[in-house]
C-alpha cells in the first residue's frame, strides 16, 4: 500500500496541511473534534509520519538571544522567567537561551546589540527603548537574515519580524475610568511616567489624558512627570509634585517604578488622601493594595509577554509559523477585592 503524505490527508478531508500537521504532532489550536477527524483520516489512509525527517526536527537547536533591561527588576525579572518557561516546554527542538541585559529602557541597548554583531543567533528576542535609536540595529539584524521578536515594546519601522505588548493606551484609558469613577470633585491628576520617547510609555499617558478628557471633564490631567526609569528621580519628582498648590487628587504611575512615589506620598501623609493608581504587582506593592492605599495597579502580565514572545519565535523558526505582526495581550485590573487570585497566580 503507498504510504500517504500529509497533503493527501489535508485534500481528503478539504482542510489545511497546516491543520493537518498541527493534529498528527499534538500541537495546539486545533478543536478535539478536528483532531480526531485528521487522525482517523490517516489511520484509514495508511499513513506513516517519516521518521528520518522528525528526527532530524527533533535534534535540531536554536540558539536565542535575550536582550532586556536589568531594571525595573520587578518587571523584566518575571519577563524573563516567562521566556524560560517557554523554553523549557518546547518539546520538538533544543532552546538555548543567551540572556543579555543592558542598564534600563533606551541605555545600553543599542550598544550591547553593536558589541554583539559578531555573536551568532537563530533570532533574537529585544526589549527596545526609543525606536529613534533602536530601528537601524535591528533592521540591521533583520536583514542578515535573524528573526526579531520585540515584546514589551516595539520598534514598527525596523522591520521586526513581530511584537508582543500588552495594549498600553488601553493600561491608560483603564486607570483615567477608574479614577472617574472614584473621585467626584473638580481638580488635578498627575502622571508619573518612564520615558515618553519610549513608545510602551507614551501610549499610556495618551490613553490616560483621552479618557480622562471624556470620562471625567473636571478633572485635569497634569503634565506627565518622566522618571526614565530610575527610583530617585521618581522619588524627587514626586516630592515636588508634593509641594505645589493645589495637591493632585490622584497620581497614576504608568509603569513599575511606583515605590519611590508611594514613600514621597507616606512621607507626607498623603496616601489614602491623595487616590494612587500603579502598575505591576510585584511583593513589595502587595501590602500598600490590601490597605487601600493603592486604590488598582493595572497589571501588564510580564511573565505571559515573555512566554508568547518566545513561543511566537520558536514556531516560526521551527515550524514556519508566520505570527500576526502584533500581539495584544489585555492588561488585568488588579484590585484589593481580587488580589489574592494574582498572589496566587504569581507564585
Amino acid at each position: 500500500m503507498k504510504q500517504s503524505s500529509i497533503k493527501e490527508i489535508a485534500q481528503a478531508l478539504g482542510i489545511s496541511i497546516g491543520t493537518v500537521d498541527r493534529a498528527l504532532h499534538g500541537r495546539s489550536r486545533i478543536s478535539p473534534a478536528t483532531r480526531d477527524r485528521v487522525l482517523k483520516k490517516a489511520d484509514q489512509l495508511g499513513y506513516r509520519p517519516n521518521e528520518v525527517a522528525r528526527s532530524l526536527k527533533l535534534n535540531r537547536n536554536l540558539r536565542i538571544g535575550v536582550y532586556s533591561p536589568r531594571h525595573i527588576a520587578s518587571f523584566f525579572d518575571a519577563l524573563r522567567d516567562g521566556v524560560r518557561a517557554a523554553a523549557s516546554s518546547v518539546s520538538n527542538v533544543n532552546v538555548e537561551l543567551i540572556f543579555r541585559t543592558f542598564s534600563r529602557l533606551d541605555e545600553g541597548d543599542v550598544e550591547l546589540l553593536t558589541a554583539d554583531a559578531h555573536r551568532t543567533f537563530d533570532g533574537i528576542l529585544i526589549t527596545p527603548g526609543n525606536p529613534v535609536h533602536t530601528e537601524l540595529i535591528i533592521r540591521k539584524l533583520a536583514r542578515k537574515g535573524i528573526p526579531i521578536v520585540c515584546v514589551a515594546d516595539d520598534s514598527p519601522r525596523s522591520e521586526r519580524l513581530a511584537c508582543v505588548t500588552t495594549d498600553a493606551h488601553t493600561s491608560g484609558a483603564i486607570a483615567a475610568e477608574l479614577f472617574a469613577r472614584v473621585i467626584h470633585e473638580p481638580g488635578q491628576i498627575a502622571t508619573v511616567t518612564g520615558t515618553l520617547a519610549i513608545l510602551d510609555h507614551a501610549e499610556k499617558v495618551s490613553g490616560f489624558a483621552v479618557s480622562l478628557a471624556a470620562l471625567a471633564p473636571d478633572l485635569t490631567s497634569l503634565p506627565p512627570i518622566e522618571s526614565h526609569g530610575k527610583p530617585r528621580e521618581a522619588y524627587i519628582q514626586t516630592k515636588k509634585l508634593l509641594m505645589r498648590k493645589p495637591l493632585p487628587l490622584g497620581i497614576y504611575v504608568s509603569t513599575a517604578n511606583s515605590l519611590p512615589v508611594l514613600r514621597a506620598l507616606e512621607e507626607r501623609s498623603l496616601l489614602g488622601r491623595i487616590q494612587v493608581i500603579t502598575t505591576d504587582l510585584f511583593p513589595e506593592l502587595i501590602p500598600y493594595i490590601q490597605s487601600g492605599m493603592v486604590l488598582a495597579t493595572i497589571y501588564q502580565r510580564p511573565f505571559t509577554q515573555g512566554k508568547t514572545a518566545l513561543e511566537i519565535l520558536v514556531n516560526y523558526l521551527a515550524d514556519g509559523l508566520v505570527p500576526r505582526t502584533i500581539t495584544r495581550l489585555a492588561p488585568h485590573i488588579v484590585l484589593r477585592s481580587n488580589l489574592a487570585l494574582f498572589i496566587r497566580e504569581e507564585a
